[in-house]
């Protein structure tokens, strides 16, 4: 072999090398891989998981399990009521090291249907979408919502116009609000009021 070819094979080794360190870095790292569920069994899936998790001695490979939600405030017959609404309904957040054991003790967790990507290579998620993802699930942001709707009749509760009653013209649920036409004197006035001010008759 001539000086020439050592020192291209020595390269080709060392290149080789470092592709293999590199492939089991990837190989090794820590990721968010989004699991497609049953509808309805999201939690029940988490929960299922982790038991799964602690019984099958994966703390060091599967890290967190997450069902993104956002709280919902609805304003029922003047109550309000708080409850929990899932952003992605079907699918979980698993942040794991991808290899054939932790591919099979999330796999095989009942209620889970797949991994997101193909059947033998799943897809990790891009880290700036699940960051977006965690945020709004952890972001105070509330949506309204009012089994109120337009042409029906309220009575207003509170504020200046308390103990009458109007006909709904609008309804604004992305602000909480909504426009009622009221007897006043006789004369038809459009009154703009907050959900809280109203109750249904």
């Amino acid at each position: 072999m001539s000086e020439k070819d050592e020192i291209l094979n020595e390269e080709l080794v060392e290149e080789t090398a470092e592709s293999v360190s590199k492939s089991s870095e990837k190989k090794n790292q820590k990721r968010w891989y989004i699991v497609h569920t049953y509808s309805g069994y999201e939690n029940k899936v988490k929960s299922n998981l982790e038991k799964r998790i602690e019984y099958m001695n994966m703390a060091d490979k599967i890290f967190r399990v997450e069902v993104p939600q956002k709280t919902v405030t609805q304003i029922k017959a003047g109550r309000k009521q708080e409850k929990e609404e899932k952003i992605f309904p079907g699918y979980v957040l698993v942040e794991m090291i991808m290899d054939e054991d932790s591919w099979y003790v999330v796999r095989h967790t009942a209620g889970v249907t797949k991994f997101v990507g193909s059947a033998k290579k799943p897809i990790p998620a891009k880290e700036s979408e699940i960051k977006k993802i965690i945020h709004r699930s952890t972001a105070q942001v509330q949506k309204v919502e009012m089994d109120v709707k337009v042409g029906e009749k309220v009575r207003i509760i509170s504020g200046p116009f308390a103990e009458f009653v109007g006909d709904i013209t609008e309804v604004y649920p992305d602000k909480a609000k909504l426009r009622a036409m009221v007897s006043i004197f006789g004369r038809e006035t459009p009154v703009e009021l907050e959900y809280k001010q109203i109750q249904k008759l």
